[in-house]
């Protein structure tokens, strides 16, 4: 008669259980995977996947016991915790390429063409639109995912699952991570920001020497050109930011 013990069964299924939570946790909160028309069944093959062929990097994972109800409790928040962490964080560095085009568009006139998102249930912008797209075909063109993934096995090493399932709140300190949004927006956005200033500028003082001029028929038409051109000769040194912006928010984990 074929029988399992406890320890057994604990050393299968501790060693899959834990990185696929954190894993399934990372892909409810990061961008991309955790909109609607992502399946939930695509999520939980690629998690599952993904535990599977991580299992030679990580760690040796302790044996919690399935009959102590407050340690499993306890396990599973931590994985939570750092799962949903680290898709916060890749969210963080989408919403500062979106936070740059916000800005930008606001200084080009486009933020009065707002119009409603369905991936966010929320009011956006053309060009905080684009700037989103971007930088979805950016994170992918620089395998962006090989180093979420990498950062993933290494929060393993870093914050490995053990008796103070909280450390990573007062390691990592992820509740200042919000205003890097408007560090990280000003820091891309303020080449464009500045070029469209003195266009603004230049239309001021022509308006002054030459108030004959309607400066609203010709400067709103010239600024939007301007910040269409600027945002093309711009696209190519957005990789640059990018990385450095990731990499540094992805650094808490290892």
């Amino acid at each position: 008669m074929f029988a399992v013990t406890e320890a057994q069964l604990l050393s299968w299924l501790n060693p899959l259980l834990w990185p696929f939570i954190r894993t399934l946790a990372l892909f409810a909160g990061m961008p991309i995977f955790s909109q609607r028309n992502v399946p939930m069944r695509v999520r939980v093959g690629l998690a599952l996947f993904i535990s599977m062929a991580a299992q030679p990097s990580l760690p040796t994972m302790p044996l919690a016991p399935l009959d102590s109800l407050p340690m499993l409790l306890l396990l599973l928040a931590q994985q939570l915790l750092i799962g949903l962490s680290m898709g916060f964080a890749v969210r963080l560095v989408f919403a500062s390429l979106e936070f740059a085009g916000e800005l930008i568009g606001l200084q080009m006139g486009l933020n009065f063409a707002g119009f409603f998102d369905p991936a966010t249930g929320s009011q956006g912008t053309a060009t905080a639109r684009f700037f989103g797209s971007m930088v979805a075909f950016l994170f992918i063109a620089i395998n962006g995912h090989l180093l979420l993934i990498n950062a993933l096995i290494q929060s393993f090493h870093a914050f490995p699952i053990g008796d103070e399932p909280f450390h990573f709140l007062r390691a990592a300190k992820p509740q200042t991570w919000g205003a890097e949004i408007f560090k990280m927006g000003l820091w891309i956005a303020l080449p464009l920001i500045t070029m469209l200033m003195f266009v603004n500028l230049v239309m001021g003082v022509i308006s002054r020497v030459a108030s004959q001029i309607n400066v609203f028929s010709v400067g709103f038409p010239l600024t939007i050109s301007i910040g269409l051109i600027g945002m093309v000769a711009t696209l190519p040194l957005m990789q640059t930011p990018f990385m450095v912006v990731l990499e540094r928010m992805l650094a808490a984990f290892s």
